[in-house]
Parts: structure tokens; sequence; C-alpha cells
């Protein structure tokens, strides 16, 4: 299977395994700038060189190597299922894409037809009952992800101890994993143990969020779109979620950590 989701900076100092909707975007930017001194012209999900990806077919011997020798400082970054799963409803299915298209096609329209999803017409900017609209959502992600149907889960809202472990499992290890919520705290560690061509100056890094202005502001508080019926699904598709990565799973309205990560617990759980 090797390591898909995977980046390396060039220097192979620093091994990032991404994961969607946990500020991938900065922390991919802030790996290029270490090799380049400047930041890459445009998203970086896009860049196809100066960055090791799995997704380049040149990259991955290289990518194998040093995870599996362990010589790289290896680290990723988790978020709240709560906010994640959020996130990925304004971006990914209300939201236009940057190339001027609704996501993955045909998808929106099976929402709408199957689910009963509203999106806030053609261009995401009508009105609409976003709390109902969300939770008609959760019951597809659902669907997606317990039982494969209609659609495989996709990489936006699968879940993240699914991404992190796949590095795991298939022979890396971390040295460290942080907050979103926590990210210059987090993302300052990494920097601390690497010694880049090009320092980064955290203070100074803007945030690269390529989701930004694709859909419709989120009018509401957190936990309002979060009733009985969809806390309870949000517990069952991302029950190990919260507890290795330590969030609140009775309550939503708290998107900070209520305990600091334990590596070990990280390895053995999701090595298995």
């Amino acid at each position: 299977m090797g390591f898909p989701g995977t980046w390396m900076t060039l220097d192979e100092r620093l091994v990032y395994r991404v994961v969607p909707k946990c500020a991938c975007s900065t922390i991919g930017q802030i790996m290029y700038y270490g090799d380049h001194g400047h930041f890459f012209d445009g998203d970086i999900h896009d860049a196809t060189e100066g960055i090791h990806k799995w997704g380049i077919e040149e990259s991955k011997a290289r990518i194998s190597e040093v995870v599996k020798a362990q010589e790289a400082y290896a680290f990723t970054c988790v978020r709240n299922p709560y906010t994640r799963i959020l996130s990925s409803f304004f971006d990914k299915i209300c939201g236009i894409q940057r190339n001027g298209r609704r996501y993955r096609g045909n998808l929106v329209p099976m929402l709408i037809q199957k689910y009963g999803v509203e999106v806030g017409g053609p261009d995401g900017k009508e009105e609409f009952d976003q709390i109902r609209s969300f939770r008609r959502f959760l019951l597809f992600v659902r669907d997606t992800i317990r039982f494969r149907r209609p659609m495989e889960p996709d990489i936006h809202w699968s879940s993240v101890s699914g991404h992190v472990s796949t590095f795991i499992v298939n022979g890396g290890r971390y040295n460290h994993i942080f907050f979103t919520e926590k990210f210059n705290e987090g993302m300052q560690t990494v920097l601390d143990n690497v010694e880049l061509a090009h320092p980064v100056d955290l203070a100074k890094v803007p945030r690269f969020n390529e989701s930004e202005g694709h859909g419709p502001k989120r009018a509401h508080p957190v936990e309002d779109y979060f009733d009985d019926l969809s806390m309870h699904l949000v517990r069952e598709i991302y029950k190990r979620d919260f507890e290795v990565f330590k969030y609140d799973i009775d309550d939503p309205s708290n998107k900070m950590p209520i305990g600091e990560i334990d590596l070990d617990e990280v390895h053995a759980k999701l090595g298995e």
C-alpha cells in the first residue's frame, strides 16, 4: 500500500502525513518554504514539483525509504471531529470548488435527490436551512463509512484515525502529532526539531485556506447543528478519533482537546 497522503521536504528532513481539513494547506506551504525560501504560488495541493508527494511517481521510492528507516522528523495534525465534518459540508458540499464546479461532479445532485440536502442554489449563495441539510448530509456520511454506499467514503470525511493509521501500519512512526486548534504551538515543536535551509517564522506565515470562500458562511454556533441523533451518528463514525486524539465527545461546543495525545497509545491502537 505504501504511504498515501504523505509529503516530504526535498531535503528529506520533514515527513508529513496529510489529513484533509486539518490545516494541510498551511503545513504544505511551510514545508515548501523550508526548502525554497518562498511559498508556492498557488494551492500547494496543485504542486507537482518542489516538494515530494506520494502522488508524484518519482517521489515514492524516496518517501518509502526515508519513512521506513525513520530518518526524517515525521508528524501530522488532527482536528475535532465535530468542526471537521461541518467544515467538510460547507466547503465540499455547499461550495463551488476552485475549478468553478461542484465537488466530484454528480455528488451534490445525488445528495439533493436521495437525501434531500439543500446547498444554497447553483452558486451556494441562496438562503437555506443549514442545520436540516447538514443533518441529512451526516446520514449520507454514515452510509458511506458504515455501508460503503451509495459510494466509498471521501477523504474529507473519512476518519482522521484512518488517515493517520496507514502511515503506522505500513512502517512509519510519528515523532509528533498536534492539534489544528493549537496550530502555532504544535507546528513550532516541529520546526524546533529540524534545521531547514530556510528558517520559518510562524508569526509571519499567512494562513493558507484552500476552502476559504468556497461555500456559504456557517450561520449558527457549532453545537446548533448537532441534536441527539446527529451526535449519536458522529460518535458512531468518529469514536476512535475522539478517544485517541483526546477530544470531547459529549460537547460539540468545545472544539479544544481535553487531554494530551499519547504517541505510544496512538501507535499501539492505530498500528493494529
